[in-house]
């Protein structure tokens, strides 16, 4: 599983790399960013290669991004949690094929603040034709997670640019969030929405106060959605049960 996931990390790296620039992602070979010279074969191994030679082109001498190496151990570390969770079983396929899509949704969000339809809408369409054949969601249950994630974040969209006269969110963070609420139902989409929310607005106050910023910047949000997202796959359940212990009421 752990040397799986290394391989699957380096693709996503390309994923991440080349989808927003609109490259093929089978050709040309990888190259290095800084002088395009391709990259051979043994200076292409997960996590090895980044740390034998130091974080640099082997030709050029240039700084590579960490990036490519946290995807490269994040992978396999979150592909381990969901096989202890679901076993070798179709789902495991399923959330692991989901939680692909949200790393690389996670760092294209970061890098470029998009987050690309052609990753959130083929997923979206795979979660629904999945929620045919799974015992925990069905398609209308599947469909309510899509309202109420993409609902919930297209009415502040629009609320935001009625009162301010600009975006406070992208469009893009509303199609990820349909195609989380697919996977996911409407109570983990909610969750997930909030769990990110939060997380969002301690990272803002913590920029603020270091750098000295006032509210007008912006955070990708779909770099909080995504983790949120994994939480709430794995973990969701427990803790909105763990909400309705405390609240009874709710």
């Amino acid at each position: 599983m752990v040397l799986f996931g290394l391989a699957w990390g380096s693709f996503l790296n390309v994923v991440i790399y080349r989808l927003p620039l609109g490259l093929n992602l089978a050709h040309p070979p990888s190259a290095c960013p800084a002088c395009g010279t391709p990259i051979k074969p043994w200076d292409n191994i997960p996590v090895l290669s980044y740390v034998f030679l130091r974080g640099k082109c082997r030709k050029c001498g240039k700084g590579i991004s960490i990036r490519y190496v946290l995807v490269e151990m994040l992978t396999p570390a979150l592909l381990v949690v969901l096989h202890r969770q679901y076993g070798l079983t179709p789902h495991f396929f399923a959330a692991a094929l989901f939680t692909s899509a949200l790393i690389a949704l996670a760092f294209i969000d970061f890098d470029h603040k998009i987050l690309p339809d052609k990753i959130t809408f083929p997923i979206a369409g795979l979660g629904f034709a999945y929620s045919f054949f799974r015992p925990d969601l069905t398609p209308l249950q599947a469909l309510l997670g899509a309202a109420a994630g993409g609902g919930v974040l297209l009415l502040l969209y629009g609320g935001y640019y009625l009162v301010r006269k600009k975006e406070g969110l992208g469009l893009g963070d509303v199609t990820m969030m349909v195609m989380a609420g697919v996977f996911l139902g409407w109570g983990k989409a909610l969750l997930t929405i909030i769990l990110a929310s939060f997380a969002g607005a301690l990272v803002g106050l913590a920029v603020m106060a270091a750098r000295k910023k006032d509210l007008q910047f912006a955070l990708p949000f779909g770099s909080f959605l995504a983790p949120a997202a994994f939480v709430a796959l794995v973990w969701g359940d427990r803790l909105i049960a763990a909400y309705l212990r405390l609240y009874p009421g709710h």
